[in-house]
């Protein structure tokens, strides 16, 4: 796995492109104070956002391979920063939102815990700083 990440320059303040190496473009910036100009995600928000895309690939996969009729699945992920430099994220709560036919808790449970403690690459790798939390709720689909 590889990417290419640019600075754009003095113009641009602190804002930054990246390039994939399965050629998805994606921007990146940096706060005002900072010398940014607030145009696009901060990098360590697309660290969150990665984790919440890896989770809930993995929660949506599980239950799909379970056989059980999951409509929806989003996660919002809250998390906390160390003070100082390296300001690491130090706690992190996801909380799932899965909708979905007669879905059980514990099916809804266990993927969430399997992905957390095996699949999610990103997340496990965010736990080896962060103190990682997680719950859910069903909502039954039409």
């Amino acid at each position: 796995m590889e990417c290419t990440v640019k600075w754009l320059g003095e113009e641009s303040g602190m804002s930054f492109a990246a390039e994939t190496g399965s050629g998805h473009l994606v921007a990146m910036g940096g706060a005002p104070e900072a010398g940014g100009r607030n145009l696009a995600p901060r990098p360590m928000e697309m660290l969150l956002v990665g984790a919440g895309g890896c989770t809930a690939f993995d929660v949506v996969m599980i239950l799909q391979k379970g056989r059980h009729q999951v409509t929806g699945c989003d996660v919002r992920l809250e998390a906390e920063r160390a003070a100082t430099d390296p300001k690491v994220f130090t706690r992190i709560h996801f909380h799932f939102r899965v909708s979905g036919k007669q879905l059980k808790p514990e099916a809804v449970a266990r993927a969430i815990k399997l992905s957390g403690d095996k699949y999610c690459s990103a997340s496990i790798m965010l736990g080896k700083t962060a103190s990682i939390t997680h719950d859910f709720e069903i909502i039954e689909a039409d």
